[in-house]
């Protein structure tokens, strides 16, 4: 029998892997296990300098480390055991009893109580009377414990437990320690609140039942059996009932969950909303982490007005390849009585050498389908009628910009706009050089055989080649960039229309040269504004283009559009864009630009933009062709001007204007400001008008914005966008809706009212959408769509504060 005695009169003794003579002492024993008895891995807590250890001034040369470190084993070596208490009794290397502030250290493993027995043949410990084991970062508090040291296996009765790594926390009636990383409870409750943590012994007294703590968590799951994996950091429950605030909300015979923010498979959080068009809609996602690079969601979904919908949702990701597929089906709709169905697949190939191959497939059952089943999980912003079926190849490597491909479109009726005119196929090769010998050239060569399902109307094949070759002259106070060009193109039309005269070319050519002059200047100059120095700048521009008349009449519209007008468009050497039209005109665009940078963080505070297009001569060719041509000429003379200011704040204001001197009109006009003074605080009014015009139904625009995120308490925030045409005088778009984010909780609920659907004959209609949203924390993660309409719909919106980093496992180390 041998019993030792520390200075602060508590006793110690050691057991390591190879045993120490007796004649050792107590206090040179622990300092020796300290050094060896390492766990097996490394975790760094700080770094950079903090990290590194600080010399201290003591003649044996002693260094303080900044932090808890590890250090890795040996081969054939095994953590040191060592015991301290107030009282020690037995022998060192046999049976010891620890008694008052008892505790037992093996490695990462540390066991307090009041009384400790261990058998160092066994390896075996006993502790009772307020027992709490810690063990690579897990804690456990209860009564008593029954442990094997070594192989980290034991039981313990009535126990609290927190683990540091997930957060996760609970109270079970018994806990056992099967292996380092595995855990179960039986009877238990688990939670990811910070509500329940051992560190803090005064939450974590039994009640007098003997079960739940006095406080419970907003959240908890009760399971008659709970395994906690610490490796895989997923959680695994029979007869599982989770409750949220008390209420059961959801019972699994098995359940499984992450108790990380990583991916795993499981249930997913229901959502749920309303719509005019489907009546209540309930959506139950589960998810399935198939490997770390492909994954599949499936959405059962019951819509009360339409029926049962499966949909789903996988996606995966290679080396070389990535792609998604989504499907959606709906037997017998019991409005429509029909069988219902939605796909969409995109996939992206890196062939290598500058190949890359891509498919983008989207098809819906029929005409109506996005305004009565268009998911909840999207709530868009806008309903799409016109679906993408494409295939191709492209090469981008040097000077080489190649594409091949197919295209086809899936154009519903309710579309307002026509059908775009499908590639069957398209080639488009783009060959550019610079700086060759002080010349820029190249060219783009494309050919393309359209179809249409419209008919009486244009179809046949189109190749053009557009070569141009330029001299930039460029300093830091001045450029200058000469550049002429060419548009050749070439139509083979198998079928016009009936209302084009009788012996139309079907073979029709153009070759229209273009030459423009591209010039400016850059001045700077220091100026102080209320106290504050600034770089101010002036930048002057010139650009004239001239391309002669050459009648195009004759040539049909296939991809083609006017331009917007804008600072970049009308620096455009043609006011249309596509391969069909080739504006004659005579024109200069002078433009000048000033800013205002702060001369201390080079921030642009404000930014004066002004344009104006002069046309030596009228523009005649148009949009039409010859069944539609009219003898009125094109004559703009557009005025563009535009304001720029960060007032400082979180205020900013933007500006601009277009003004046509020729017709003395506003065409178009926006102004809007935001005010961010902080985060989760922004609010932005803005106004927009566009005069009526043919691309635009003959219809204007004039429209007022007003949209916001903004607390309403600490963890209440409000969102809402509204969208209101003045001249109609109803909602384009609104969304209404709020997020409380609490600890370990958060929810959201959002309304959309919407006026862009389209009945079956094409008239407008309108529908509302109702969403909400309820997170867990800890257990489960999925936007349903809620907040990315939020972001989409509000202009420096973000996302609520996210969880806490989880602790380390040195967090709280006893």
């Amino acid at each position: 029998m041998t019993r030792g005695t520390m200075p602060d009169g508590r006793a110690r003794a050691l057991r390591s892997s190879r045993r120490l003579p007796l004649r050792f002492s107590p206090l040179f024993a622990a300092l020796l296990a300290i050094g060896v008895g390492a766990p097996e891995f490394a975790y760094a807590q700080l770094v950079g300098d903090a990290a590194q250890p600080v010399q201290l001034d003591i003649p044996w040369g002693l260094r303080l480390s900044p932090q808890l470190e590890d250090h890795l084993l040996q081969p054939g070596d095994t953590p040191a055991t060592f015991t301290i208490g107030d009282y020690l009794s037995g022998t060192a290397d046999q049976n010891q009893k620890v008694e008052g502030h008892a505790e037992l250290r093996h490695g990462v493993m540390v066991v307090k109580g009041d009384k400790i027995l261990y058998d160092t043949d066994t390896d075996k410990t006993d502790a009772y009377g307020h027992v709490r084991v810690t063990n690579n970062g897990n804690s456990f508090v209860g009564p008593e414990a029954h442990l094997t040291i070594d192989s980290n296996q034991g039981y313990m009765a009535t126990p609290h437990y927190y683990f540091n790594a997930s957060g996760g926390s609970g109270h079970a009636n018994q806990v056992d320690l099967l292996d380092p990383d595995t855990t179960r409870f039986m009877q238990a409750y688990y939670t990811a609140c910070k509500c329940v943590n051992p560190a803090n012994e005064a939450s974590t007294v039994p009640g007098p039942d003997g079960k739940l703590p006095p406080v419970k968590p907003a959240w908890y799951i009760e399971a008659s059996k709970l395994d906690l994996d610490s490796a895989e950091n997923e959680g695994y429950a029979r007869n599982a009932v989770v409750f949220f605030q008390g209420v059961p909300i959801f019972a699994s015979p098995y359940l499984m969950f992450p108790t990380d923010d990583a991916r795993h498979s499981g249930i997913l959080p229901p959502t749920f909303g309303s719509s005019t068009s489907g009546g209540f809609d309930l959506i139950t996602p589960y998810y399935f982490n198939i490997a770390p690079n492909k994954d599949l969601t499936v959405y059962p979904r019951i819509l009360s007005k339409r029926g049962e919908q499966l949909a789903g949702t996988y996606r995966y990701l290679g080396s070389d390849y990535s792609g998604s597929f989504t499907g959606e089906f709906l037997p017998n709709d019991r409005i429509t009585h029909t069988d219902r169905y939605a796909v969409y697949f995109k996939h992206n190939q890196d062939l290598g050498d500058g190949f890359r191959a891509y498919i983008d497939y989207n098809r819906v059952s029929d005409g109506t389908y996005p305004q009565d089943l268009g998911s909840s999980t999207t709530f868009s912003q806008a309903l799409s009628y016109i679906y993408d079926q494409s295939v191709g190849i492209t090469y981008n490597q040097g000077p080489w910009s190649i594409l091949a491909d197919v295209q086809h479109w899936q154009v519903l009726p309710a579309d307002q706009g026509g059908a775009p005119y499908e590639r069957e196929p398209q080639l488009n090769v783009k060959y550019t050089k610079y700086n060759v010998a002080g010349f820029d050239y190249g060219v783009e060569a494309d050919a393309s055989n359209f179809r249409i399902a419209t008919a009486d109307s244009y179809q046949g094949s189109r190749l053009y080649v557009n070569p141009y070759v330029s001299y930039p002259i460029m300093t830091s106070d001045y450029y200058v960039i000469p550049k002429i060009q060419a548009h050749l193109a070439s139509y083979n039309l198998t079928s016009i229309p009936s209302t084009v005269a009788p012996g139309q070319n079907r073979d029709p050519s153009v070759a229209i040269p273009t030459f423009s002059l591209d010039t400016g200047m850059n001045f700077e100059r220091s100026v102080t504004i209320f106290g504050a120095d600034y770089i101010q700048t002036l930048e002057p521009r010139i650009y004239y283009v001239y391309t002669p008349f050459v009648n195009q009449n004759n040539i049909p519209i296939f991809d083609t559009a006017d331009t917007d007008f804008g600072i970049a468009e009308v620096f455009a050497p043609n006011t249309f864009v596509g391969g069909d039209r080739v504006a004659d005109q005579s024109r200069v665009v002078i433009g000048l630009t000033s800013r205002f940078i702060n001369a201390a963080s080079g921030d642009e505070r404000a930014r004066f933009l002004f344009a104006q297009q002069y046309f030596f001569r009228p523009q005649t060719v148009t949009l039409e062709t010859a069944a539609q041509v009219t003898p009125t000429s094109i004559d703009r003379a557009d005025v563009i001007a535009g304001a720029q200011f960060r007032w400082g704040a979180g205020i900013s204001t933007e500006s601009a204007v277009d003004y046509s001197n020729s017709q003395n009109l506003l065409i178009r006009s926006v102004a809007g400001v935001a005010w961010n003074p902080g985060d989760r605080k922004v609010l932005n009014v803005s106004y927009r008008y566009n005069r009526a015009n043919s691309t635009i139904d003959n219809q204007p625009v004039n429209q007022g914005l007003i949209s916001t995120q903004w607390p309403i308490t600490e963890h209440l925030y409000a969102v809402a966008r509204l969208d209101y045409d003045i001249t109609a005088k109803q909602i384009v778009d609104g969304v209404l809706g709020f997020q409380y984010d609490a600890d370990c909780w958060a929810f959201g609920m959002g309304i959309q009212r919407y006026s862009n659907g389209f009945t079956t004959v094409g008239t407008t209609s309108s529908g509302t959408r109702v969403l909400a949203q309820l997170q867990l924390k800890g257990l489960s993660k999925l936007d349903n769509g809620l907040i990315q309409t939020f972001a989409n719909g509000v202009q420096g919106y973000q996302n609520l504060p996210g969880s806490p980093p989880a602790l380390s496992r040195f967090s709280n180390y006893p």
